[in-house]
């Protein structure tokens, strides 16, 4: 029986090898590595990129320019069994070390280096007609590729977030462009210290069909905001540098999680923790600790005491004090107080009407009763006891005068 024909294999189309202004073997030492490392480098816009071999299409490891600073040559080492040459990129926060094959090969990657960051072909190197040639060929389509992309340091923030951008991380660059208040045009911001204290300029940039004109006393009309960007960089002696955030370490923390709807897998970015407070955590699964609740503070013992009412009589009953508490022994404390009004003070302590003696004579006895009566009707021993006992002596003293004055009256 004859087995069933299987189709062809078809050959898995490759990756496009893609294309560079410039492209060699380059070995690559940065500033955590122990010794160089050898890559298929290429040179694509303001990128360089490294490849493990040149037949492969997709890079592993890439290094911006946006940060650069200058390029340096290294002398060599003086070992004969080591004939390579050196050179180094400074960038604003990090040195990279190369190492290459020829003197031809240093110049042509440091001329292919400085043509796409200085937007200009350089002058200053040995450099061949033909290779003086390819570098403004690589000019020219830097050019078309700048015109039609917006820089990595242009950001859509209003003036005072470009402020705070580059104040809170100044390690990032100090440039920055933004759109302008109109919407229309464009805005320049920089940072720079001077004598210890930030300083903050903003640069119109106006926009002239396709061209972009730097509003300064001599109008600069650039082809791009990428040329905006050079033109600030370039004059000034490389202090300005392009803002860019550092894409190397995430924000917010996040996890993958599976949707319970389709089953795929989704990024999730975990909701931030609330801090815990300084009093105890709750147990898990335990009641809800009750909020505080608001402590009154007792009232002031430096206040005064409320006034009473003078139009009524207060009773206001007190301890006996003990006899340490007065000094004069003679005046002794009553069990009660009486607060009385003072329009009916005088009346109420009006002594009683003494009954005028019987001209026959009244024996001792008899007087002496009818004043102790006269004297218990007046102040009940039930409510307030005796006045005073000082009063009750002046008044036996009286009765006493009284009596014998009757006496005599009879003899």
């Amino acid at each position: 029986m004859a087995s069933a024909l299987s189709p062809p294999r078809v050959p898995k189309a490759k990756g496009a090898l893609p294309s560079h202004y410039y492209e060699s073997f380059l070995e690559k030492k940065g500033p955590h590595d122990q010794d160089y490392k050898k890559f298929w480098a290429g040179l694509q816009g303001c990128t360089l990129y490294f490849y493990n071999s040149n037949r492969d299409s997709q890079h592993v490891e890439k290094l911006g320019l946006g940060a650069f600073v200058r390029l340096s040559d290294e002398a060599p080492g003086g070992n004969p069994r080591d004939p390579g040459i050196y050179f180094n990129l400074v960038l604003w926060n990090q040195e990279i070390k190369f190492k290459v094959e020829s003197l031809e090969c240093r110049e042509m990657w440091k001329g292919f280096i400085l043509t796409v960051v200085e937007l200009r072909v350089p002058s200053n190197l040995t450099l061949l007609p033909g290779h003086l040639y390819m570098m403004a060929e690589a000019l020219a389509k830097e050019e078309a590729r700048r015109a039609l992309e917006v820089p990595p340091c242009f950001l859509r923030v209003s003036r005072l977030e470009a402020q705070l951008l580059l104040e809170r991380y100044p390690e990032c660059g100090n440039l920055l462009l933004r759109p302008s208040g109109d919407g229309a045009n464009v805005s320049v911001t920089t940072r720079q210290t001077l004598h210890g204290t930030p300083v903050f300029r903003h640069y119109k940039v106006k926009r002239d069909g396709s061209k972009y004109v730097i509003d300064v006393e001599d109008p600069l009309s650039c082809a791009s905001l990428d040329a905006v960007v050079n033109y600030f960089v370039s004059n000034s002696n490389r202090r300005l540098v392009p803002f860019r955030l550092n894409e190397d370490y995430e924000k917010v923390l996040g996890h993958v999680e599976a949707d319970k709807e389709n089953g795929e897998s989704v990024w999730v970015a975990s909701s931030a923790p609330v801090a815990p407070g300084p009093g105890p955590a709750p147990a898990s699964g335990g009641r809800k600790q009750l909020p505080p609740v608001p402590i009154t503070p007792p009232p002031s013992q430096d206040k005064p005491p409320q006034l009473l009412n003078q139009n009524e009589n207060y009773v206001i009953p007190i301890a006996d004090a003990s006899a340490a508490d007065y000094e004069n022994e003679d005046v002794h404390s009553p069990s009660w107080q009486v607060v009385p009004k003072p329009r009916k003070l005088a009346k109420s302590l009006k002594p009683p009407i003494a009954p005028k003696p019987e001209p026959k004579g009244v024996n001792g006895g008899l007087a002496k009763k009818l004043a102790v009566g006269s004297a218990q009707a007046l102040f009940p021993t039930t409510g307030l006891a005796d006045l005073t006992a000082e009063l009750e002596e002046k008044l036996q003293r009286r009765r006493a005068l009284e009596h014998s004055a009757g006496r005599a009256g009879d003899q």
